[in-house]
């Protein structure tokens, strides 16, 4: 039996950018830092929230590339002079991505007690109808 790929079906054409989408979010690497939830805020928008205690606004970075949203956090180590009898808090950074789909915009990010919300939205497509002539051969 042979294997198809997703985007080799005859029945989608033009999606071959969808299996290249999933191969590179496999790839992504997530360690599972920092924990995150994501959840539907209506019907056409969305809500990324991350856990990103201890981080200042200053230390986290939100880029949208090439329809990859990426979160990166950086913690300067300001241990210095502190001598730590244990420490389980530990200064480290992170890049957390998630890739979006066509129509999906980040509109804007907020942070409070230590949640790092970013909201979406899909913009609503509208419905073409389109007649194609059939001319003789």
């Amino acid at each position: 039996m042979t294997k198809t790929a997703l985007g080799s079906h005859p029945f989608l054409l033009g999606f071959e950018q969808l299996e290249r989408l999933v191969e590179r979010t496999a790839k992504s690497g997530n360690d599972g830092y920092p924990p995150y939830n994501i959840e539907q805020s209506g019907e056409q928008s969305y809500r990324i929230t991350l856990a990103v205690a201890g981080f200042a606004e200053a230390d986290l970075n939100i880029t949208v590339e090439d329809r990859q949203l990426v979160i990166r956090g950086r913690q300067d180590d300001d241990s210095g002079d502190r001598l730590f009898l244990y420490r389980g808090i530990a200064a480290r950074q992170f890049q957390r991505s998630f890739v979006l789909a066509d129509g999906v915009e980040v509109c804007g990010a907020t942070m409070e007690h230590g949640l790092l919300h970013v909201d979406l939205n899909r913009a609503v497509p509208e419905t073409v109808v389109q007649t194609i002539q059939i001319n003789r051969g």
